[in-house]
């Protein structure tokens, strides 16, 4: 075979992917499954209809809907804003405001849903998801409390898991439970929050 006969065998099958029309499927998959009370509802035929492409657009990038559903979620997790570095306070600080304007949009809750809803109707794409758009902040939320034990802003035998959990679990908490009909969170929410979780990690 010649290389311009190796060459025409190489290329995929089909058009070239439309970045409009991946953005469109995205985006009504992360509508549907906002809308929806769970994944077993979700069908590729419902995203093809609410992106107004065929079944075929969409099966040329993703093999299924797992996939679909993997990708999407994953653009709702934008990386942590950058840190300062300055004192520990001043991250957790920019991380609750992060976390508490994200975890306010119907959207971006939908992976925190996910995580803790589906884990035993679809473990293998809950584990997906977490390792796509949990664990790298995970990572990062890590790296700063154990910087901070290393400073001596928190306690040697801080139990790093927990504080994160308490961190994520207190934002989660104080936006959900929120009186309905006050939707407008004090102005220093992420401040007080912090301070009253470092009160409990610092230093004996």
């Amino acid at each position: 075979m010649t290389t311009t006969d190796e060459t025409q065998a190489a290329r995929p099958a089909g058009r070239p992917r439309s970045a409009r029309a991946e953005k469109a499927i995205i985006e009504a998959t992360l509508d549907l499954i906002s809308e929806s009370s769970g994944l077993g509802e979700l069908s590729i035929e419902a995203v093809a209809a609410r992106a107004g492409v065929g079944k075929t657009t969409i099966y040329r990038r993703w093999s299924n809907k797992e996939d679909l559903l993997v990708d999407a979620l994953a653009t709702l997790k934008a990386p942590l804003p950058a840190l300062a570095g300055r004192s520990l306070r001043e991250d957790l600080v920019t991380c609750a405001e992060f976390f508490l304007s994200e975890t306010r949009d119907a959207r971006s809750r939908c992976v925190m849903n996910i995580a803790m809803n589906e884990v035993e109707r679809h473990p293998r794409l809950v584990q997906r998801i977490r390792q796509a758009a949990i664990e790298p902040r995970r990572a990062v939320l890590t790296a700063l409390l154990r910087r901070g034990v290393a400073t001596g802003e928190l306690r040697a035998d801080l139990d790093v898991p927990v504080a994160i959990a308490s961190l994520i679990g207190t934002v989660v908490w104080y936006v959900r439970g929120f009186e309905p009909g006050h939707e407008d969170l004090p102005e220093r929410a992420a401040e007080q929050v912090v301070d009253h979780l470092l009160a409990g990690l610092a230093p004996r």
